[in-house]
């Protein structure tokens, strides 16, 4: 079925033009400069620059307790999250072995006590010869000698006692803080051997409201970091909720991994509700400087860069290089480009803080209410190799 020739004519009439005006849209500095470029008014407001890490959030308080003595567990007190005081029994150890050396060391101690009243004796009836010239004097002298040792031998054994009576106190673990358990590692039956070191049998927090957060912030961020900056920090517990800290340290003690160092920043914590738990992971961002009240333009504004400005003789792009003498700590300068007769313009100004999404003016020609560019919506016109392809 043909269609009449007038509608034909039609319809390769509004092709034509449909066609005609993707050409002038595409074709560079054919699209309308009000509709080719996204821009933004610069603005006066506040900044806040941080620095993020993740941490571990930690009682401030860790007690760990031990045992002195080896043994079976023979009753447990106290269990997971349980509060204790100081000086509250936690576990008993089988005190068997430990009464029977106990014993031992006493029977010992007697017969050291015999032996000194004995040598005592012997000294007494033997300087009493001595003096009526019935024994020599070597045997005088021999018969001191036996008392001095058994006096020895006596304080020796006494000492063996007040050991093993320490072993059998050391039989009943009792906590020396108060605080809260959060960690118990032995159960009734387990042998605690406690040979080269002592072992760990409870963990106690001593205080759950306060706590710390130990982060590692890398070497490049931590200059900026002091004592008794805020800090503001999340965890996956409460993805609604932000949490406030102060930075409390920055240990002095770097950690390197793959060429990489780092450093522990201690963030302190309150923890009134005690909603937060040892060993969650916070998502710290430490504030490391504000500013109110300054003009600031978007990161957008000073990334963005038109495709010819590569060929565009530019005199301020010199401020990039070094200088000879410049020094060290000079202001860093950004490029923003603003519309001049519909075409942009660079403009150079000293920037200071970021809170990644708007950047300090420091000053420069640049002022309040200037309109810059931050994105060309017109397609790139650069070809990757080849001719051009040819429109008609």
């Amino acid at each position: 079925m043909k269609l009449p020739a007038k509608k034909t004519l039609l319809i390769f009439l509004a092709l034509l033009i449909l066609a005609g005006a993707a050409i002038w849209w595409l074709i560079p500095g054919t699209m309308p400069v009000e509709n080719r470029y996204v821009t933004a008014v610069v603005e006066r407001g506040s900044l806040t620059q941080t620095v993020s890490a993740n941490g571990t959030l930690n009682p401030v308080k860790l007690v760990s307790v031990g045992s002195q003595v080896s043994g079976i567990v023979k009753k447990l007190y106290v269990d997971f999250n349980d509060r204790v005081k100081a000086g509250q029994i936690l576990l008993e150890l089988d005190p068997a072995l430990t009464r029977a050396q106990l014993e031992q060391s006493q029977a010992n101690m007697d017969g050291a006590q015999a032996q000194l009243e004995l040598a005592a004796a012997n000294e007494a009836r033997t300087r009493g010869l001595f003096a009526q010239e019935y024994v020599t004097r070597q045997e005088l002298d021999q018969a001191v000698q036996v008392l001095k040792s058994a006096r020895a031998q006596l304080a020796l054994v006494k000492a063996q006692v007040a050991r093993d009576r320490t072993n059998l106190s050391n039989t009943v673990i009792r906590s020396p803080v108060s605080g809260v358990v959060v960690s118990r590692v032995v159960d009734t039956g387990q042998t605690v051997a406690a040979s080269l070191q002592a072992p760990t049998l409870f963990t106690i927090a001593q205080d759950l409201s306060k706590m710390q957060i130990d982060t590692s912030y890398a070497e490049a961020d931590v200059g900026a970091i002091h004592v008794g900056q805020s800090a503001t920090f999340r965890v996956d517990a409460f993805p609604n909720r932000i949490f406030q800290g102060i930075v409390h340290q920055v240990r002095l003690n770097p950690t390197t991994q793959q060429n990489v160092v780092t450093y522990d920043v201690v963030v302190s914590v309150d923890n009134n509700d005690q909603s937060l738990m040892p060993g969650m992971t916070a998502y710290v961002n430490i504030t490391i400087a504000q500013r109110k009240d300054v003009i600031t333009v978007p990161n957008a504004a000073l990334r963005f860069r038109p495709p010819d400005a590569a060929n565009r003789p530019d005199k301020s792009r010199a401020d990039n290089k070094p200088q000879e003498g410049r020094k060290a700590d000079a202001v860093a300068m950004g490029t923003v480009y603003v519309l001049e007769k519909d075409q942009p313009k660079a403009v150079r100004i000293p920037v200071g803080i970021t809170d990644n999404r708007n950047t300090e003016v420091l000053g420069g020609e640049l002022k309040e209410g200037a309109i810059v560019i931050l994105e060309d919506r017109q397609p790139s016109t650069k070809k990757s190799g080849g001719s051009a392809m040819r429109l008609f």
